[in-house]
């Protein structure tokens, strides 16, 4: 009741004056308390544009699954225009942004261990990508990423299968000799230019017009990214020949970043994450089967390479260039490329190809 009356520290006794004090104190200490419940956090995420791919659908979901997960305490704002694609990893590293949904394959001819999938007929599809992932391969990866990009993973997927839109039917090894294809990786591009193609490299967003004008004849690229950007309007050959058919790519955060959040949002920030992560590979056949069907009901007809067919485009002549240019890069690096590969094989029950 005192404290409503205007009563002067003068006049009151000793006893009155530290309970006010007291009193005081205990209102401060409730208003920082407030304070610290009430306060936020902001984090900008950089990804690069891929319409229709799990990828896309699924680091979009980021804003909202971190603000239930943390009670709005943490905002994330997504951009896809904040860092050319190329940079997006070391926009991470160098602190440019807080958060980033990273391609390893933009990486693979820095750090080979990057681009494993990307060899052709090792990695084939996602299940076999998961088991070499959970195995070792996303351990090895994780450690990569903090020590070269300077990056910690959130979580794990891989983009839409890979497909080849091209505008005329590339389906025999002798198809490919002469056309100019756009590559995503360099363990594909060796075996482009080994089957007498011309290998591209080349932004997402110039494929189309670099298709309408006949800049390049084809283009290897997501199942999903390839359909919702129409590709199929011009390249209505959609062949899947399993080269580099799974890509991967991570969340990462930037350590200081992570660091500045206190220990209780950060759990709840990861298991966010986790959850996401068993949505990427739980949901990636759907996101594939999602955009065939999509294509079909526009008229296209999906060619798939046989085991005869694919083997012939697998052959040693063809497949033992890409091969050895990452055994190559792998010893630049400081590791043995070979038994790095032996590794994955043994993971997957595969004995190496003839000749390589």
């Amino acid at each position: 009741m005192f404290l409503t009356q205007p009563y002067s520290v003068r006049g009151m006794s000793a006893a009155q004056r530290a309970l006010c004090c007291a009193l005081l104190c205990l209102a401060g200490m409730v208003g920082l308390t407030g304070a610290s419940r009430a306060q936020g956090y902001d984090l900008t995420m950089s990804v690069i544009v891929a319409p229709g791919d799990g990828y896309s659908i699924l680091t979009a979901s980021v804003p909202e699954r971190v603000a239930k997960a943390t009670g709005g305490k943490v905002k994330v704002t997504v951009s896809d225009s904040l860092v050319p694609p190329a940079q997006i990893a070391a926009a991470v590293r160098e602190g440019r942004v807080d958060m980033t949904g990273a391609l390893h394959t933009y990486l693979a001819a820095d750090e080979p261990r990057m681009g494993i999938f990307n060899l052709p007929g090792l990695v084939n599809d996602i299940h076999e990508y998961k088991k070499v992932c959970d195995a070792f391969w996303c351990e090895d990866t994780r450690r990569i990423w903090r020590e070269k990009w300077n990056g910690i993973v959130l979580a794990e997927g891989a983009w839409c299968t890979q497909q080849l839109f091209s505008k005329d039917p590339i389906r025999t090894a002798a198809d490919f000799k002469g056309k100019r294809l756009r590559v995503h990786n360099p363990q594909t591009a060796e075996v482009v230019n080994a089957l007498g193609g011309k290998p591209v490299a080349m932004a997402t967003t110039e494929i189309y017009a670099a298709l309408e004008r006949g800049v390049i004849d084809g283009v290897f690229i997501s199942t999903c990214v390839g359909g919702a950007l129409e590709f199929w309007r011009i390249a209505k050959n959609v062949q899947n020949w399993a080269l580099g058919p799974i890509n991967g790519w991570a969340i990462l955060v930037n350590p200081d970043s992570w660091e500045r959040l206190p220990e209780d949002v950060r759990k709840q920030i990861q298991g966010a994450m986790d959850e996401l992560q068993g949505e990427a590979f739980g949901n990636y056949d759907q996101f594939v089967k999602n955009a065939m069907q999509a294509m079909e009901k526009n008229g296209v007809t999906f060619w798939v390479a046989s085991d005869a067919e694919r083997a012939t485009v697998h052959k040693a002549d063809y497949i033992k260039p890409s091969y050895d240019a990452w055994y190559k890069r792998a010893e630049q690096v400081g590791f043995d490329g070979r038994a790095y590969i032996d590794r994955v094989r043994k993971v997957l029950g595969k004995q190496a190809p003839e000749g390589l």
